[in-house]
């Protein structure tokens, strides 16, 4: 298992992973047309104070995590997705070798990140379908709030439903 900031090599792997979950999984209704951060990773999340991390296990992206600069030391969670096979702390990661799951990694990998960057602030917005993601994020500090109450340069996603605040 390895974890890194995203690649332009990563980008198909990336897209497949997250439609697949998205669509598939979830059947929410989005496309990647829906998602143009999608088309210029790089661009979009790896400024400022934000990044885009992948997991890769055997050469394949099987997790991703970004955080997004909207200002004023606060940042957006977003594109937090971890294959099926790899998610929970069950005996897929046990069987790669890992102490702690592949989400909780990467999340680690993001607080780190903006503790380093003297973020101050993360707010993510999710849908309320992924009822283990959000019960992921509070175990995690986060806080539902209102939409009300997200920062006025939070990129809205039309799907989200249910948004979160941790203080760093």
């Amino acid at each position: 298992m390895n974890f890194r900031p995203y690649q332009t090599t990563d980008k198909a792997s990336t897209l497949n992973l997250i439609l697949s979950i998205q669509q598939d999984e979830f059947r929410v209704a989005i496309t990647a047309e829906d998602q143009p951060d999608l088309h210029n990773i790089s661009d979009f999340y790896q400024s400022g104070t934000g990044n885009f991390w992948v997991a890769t296990h055997d050469e394949k992206v099987i997790g991703t995590i970004a955080l997004l600069d909207i200002g004023h030391q606060q940042v957006a969670l977003r594109k937090m997705f971890v294959a099926k096979a790899f998610r929970g702390s069950g005996h897929n990661q046990k069987s790669v070798g890992q102490n702690k799951g592949v989400a909780q990694s990467l999340l680690d990998q993001c607080h780190q990140w903006a503790a380093d960057q003297g973020v101050t602030d993360i707010y993510l917005g999710t849908i309320d379908i992924y009822r283990a993601a959000m019960r992921f994020y509070e175990k995690n500090g986060y806080r539902q709030i209102n939409k009300s109450a997200l920062p006025i340069k939070f990129p809205l996603i039309a799907v989200d439903n249910v948004f979160y605040h941790r203080p760093m």
